[in-house]
């Protein structure tokens, strides 16, 4: 059996509603993020999973606890999972940021790789800290099923370098809505691409929520 690796957002917070940049903030999930976690961990509750991995903040916590609790398998906290530092764009809108941080922004849109948000993180730093969690990954567990619940932007880097793609074209090549679940397995050839952004746990009111 090879290594089958579930990348799982967070659900719902009140900022994957409005689309400000949340990345050090660390909101609760709404009533409806709660509702997608449960939903996940009855959908994957059956699976025979070896490990939970999930970054810090209490999103990805509370969506991977569900089905933690479900399967018996403890979460294990990794900081290389959070999400990217948006230094100080932090809990401002698109628009305000356009405005006020003109130059960062427009080089941050143009190559992420390199240029940061104001005093936040590169693609090229959250790829080298995440890195690091899937060679632990890779290295402990060369078969089953292993859960990461992590973020946007952070699990968009990951796929990318898994998949051999320039991490700073993450945010035009890969789009990941709230709640969804990629499956990359990991066989002879390198890792494969098996599902993407797939929402098909959540049921039809949760799955068709507007928000980024």
């Amino acid at each position: 059996m090879p290594l089958n690796l579930y990348l799982l957002r967070h659900g719902e917070t009140e900022y994957s509603q409005t689309g400000g940049f949340c990345g050090e903030l660390d909101p609760e999930l709404t009533p409806e993020g709660v509702a997608m976690a449960d939903a996940f961990a009855a959908k994957y509750q059956a699976v025979p999973w070896q490990a939970i991995f999930a970054s810090p903040m209490k999103r990805t916590i509370a969506t991977a606890m569900p089905l933690s609790k479900a399967v018996g398998v403890n979460v294990q906290i990794r900081n290389g999972l959070k999400e990217i530092n948006y230094g100080q764009w932090e809990g401002l809108t698109a628009e305000y940021v356009r405005e006020h941080f003109a130059d960062d922004y427009l080089n941050w849109l143009t190559e992420p790789a390199w240029n940061p948000p104001t005093g936040g993180e590169s693609s090229v730093q959250i790829a080298s800290r995440a890195s690091l969690v899937m060679a632990e990954i890779e290295e402990n567990f060369t078969e089953g099923n292993v859960l990461v619940v992590s973020h946007k932007a952070t699990i968009r880097i990951i796929l990318c370098n898994l998949m051999g793609m320039d991490v700073g074209r993450y945010r035009n090549r890969i789009n990941l809505p709230v709640a969804s679940v990629s499956h990359v397995q990991f066989n002879n050839n390198g890792p494969m691409l098996m599902k993407h952004g797939d929402r098909t746990h959540l049921p039809t009111e949760l799955e068709t929520r507007p928000g980024t």
